[in-house]
């Protein structure tokens, strides 16, 4: 799949497919303990080269393409991805994202959101697409408000993190909205 590009206020943010080169500043960036207490737990802590070249080995193989590294003005700054499900849940997908620390407080992860939404819906035809936030993770619940994502429960002590049940609040959000 092509990149998926679009100027924002003057920010360049993109979605690309990960490639090889990418490994180490994917390890760099995501080998962060406040990036990971945000995120579930398959991916490992601490996060190394060798497990950022497994991951885009992984990428390589989807069909269709649903993993994308997070360009901002041309630097590789996160990873964005959907979960398409099966059988009755074909239409649906799961979505995550993460965005290094470095380049939090920018807007990034709204656009990238909303770009990776507008790909799920006109390009795979999906009818839903949801995500999942810890209870801490107010940033995160706000970059789904801000693309139109509508709070659909609480998964009440639902997540065990670092050793502590937390709540996750559920988002959802149809193509039709």
């Amino acid at each position: 799949m092509p990149s998926i590009n679009r100027n924002i206020d003057n920010m360049n943010i993109q979605l690309r497919a990960l490639r090889d080169d990418d490994a180490d500043s994917i390890a760099k960036l995501a080998n962060n303990k406040m990036i990971w207490d945000n995120i579930r737990d398959k991916m490992p802590h601490p996060y190394v080269k060798k497990d950022a070249e497994s991951f885009i080995d992984l990428t390589k193989k989807e069909d269709p393409q649903v993993s994308f590294g997070i360009l901002f003005e041309n630097e590789l700054c996160g990873v964005i991805g959907l979960i398409l499900q099966t059988d009755v849940y074909r239409k649906s997908s799961e979505m995550g994202y993460w965005i290094g620390e470095p380049y939090w407080g920018k807007g990034i992860a709204t656009e990238a959101v909303g770009k990776i939404i507008r790909y799920g819906f006109e390009e795979l035809e999906l009818e839903r697409i949801f995500a999942g936030a810890y209870e801490y993770n107010v940033a995160s619940m706000r970059v789904l408000e801000k693309n139109g994502f509508i709070k659909e429960g609480i998964s009440r002590k639902s997540a065990l993190k670092n050793g502590q049940f937390y709540d996750e609040h559920k988002y959802g959000k149809l193509i039709s909205d």
